[in-house]
């Protein structure tokens, strides 16, 4: 399904160092995730996610998310 497919795609190539899905009905779920990614492979993540093909949002500098990881 889709967690596999999310997994499958990014787990190999990156640490996927914090996961949270929380269901909203048979349909669709929302994911936080956080991924450890070497600053030179930064530029790889947005084509993968692209390429994945599910809507994201890049909250990196968000302050309220920045707060949040502390």
């Amino acid at each position: 399904g889709a967690l596999f497919n999310f997994l499958n795609r990014l787990g190999g190539r990156w640490t996927i160092s914090m996961f949270h899905y929380r269901n909203h009905g048979a349909a669709d779920g929302r994911v936080v995730a956080g991924l450890v990614v070497p600053e030179e492979e930064r530029h790889l993540v947005g084509a993968a996610l692209d390429e994945i093909g599910y809507p994201y949002w890049d909250e990196s500098e968000n302050p309220a998310y920045r707060l949040f990881l502390g």
